[in-house]
């Protein structure tokens, strides 16, 4: 029984892999969604081009927020000066050392989170969906289930809706999963693959790199599958 059916989600969409399998799996679960871009000084804009036509192709509401990150630096995926590393060189978080890789863009899902917050009050949605993951991924501490956990608590003290009994839940679909487990979620959804676009530093026809962290686990995760990569690489 779908336990969703009469209500509202707003769907964190960047036109990447995981999160199209998100909006996928909204739009099969959910009355009605709407899905929240980010124009905030990215690298690229492929992934937002792919978003839009996904989000086209689907019927969607879509819309796009225009914030500039990239104001604050910090992150390759927000400073040119700054390059982006091969996967072999780049820095996974963890518990011990506390660091995460040069492409982690500090506060980005709180950021993105509390627009999405906002889009819940006005459209009188029950619920966020966000595709962080914890199994594959590239080690960044806002993609865990203790900070999603802590957002959903906040947003259910910071908002009228939440006062008045309209309870907003954070679901991260992909949270447990691998990122073959995603790919056979989506299939089975009917995700196409090639319109996604996952890369750190796509071109400006939407190829990947190959070489970054992003493109290796996408790669990985459509071997791990035993499904055909429909990645449009540059060097290929």
């Amino acid at each position: 029984m779908n336990t969703y059916q009469d209500q509202n989600a707003v769907v964190l969409f960047s036109g990447g892999l995981d999160s199209t399998t998100c909006l996928y799996w909204a739009k099969s679960q959910f009355k009605n969604i709407v899905a929240l871009s980010f124009r905030y000084g990215q690298r690229h804009s492929s992934e937002l081009n792919a978003a839009i036509n996904i989000a086209k192709s689907l019927g969607v509401d879509h819309r796009i927020i225009d914030i500039d990150i990239a104001q604050l630096g910090g992150s390759a995926l927000t400073d040119h000066n700054i390059d982006v590393p091969d996967h072999d060189d780049s820095i996974v978080y963890d518990d011990t050392t506390n660091t995460a890789p040069i492409t982690y863009v500090p506060a980005r899902n709180t950021i993105f989170l509390s627009y999405a917050l906002a889009a819940a009050e006005v459209t009188n949605a029950n619920a966020i969906v966000i595709g962080v993951s914890s199994v594959d991924y590239s080690g960044y501490p806002d993609c865990r289930p203790d900070f999603i956990a802590a957002f959903e608590s906040l947003a259910n003290l910071a908002t009228v809706a939440a006062r008045q009994g309209r309870k907003l839940s954070v679901i991260a679909p992909l949270q447990t999963l691998s990122k073959a487990e995603t790919l056979q979620l989506g299939l089975s959804l009917g995700v196409d693959y090639s319109q996604t676009v996952s890369c750190y530093q796509a071109n400006a026809d939407g190829q990947a790199c190959g070489v970054c962290d992003s493109c290796h686990l996408r790669r990985q995760g459509f071997i791990d599958a035993g499904v055909a990569d429909p990645t449009r690489y540059a060097n290929s």
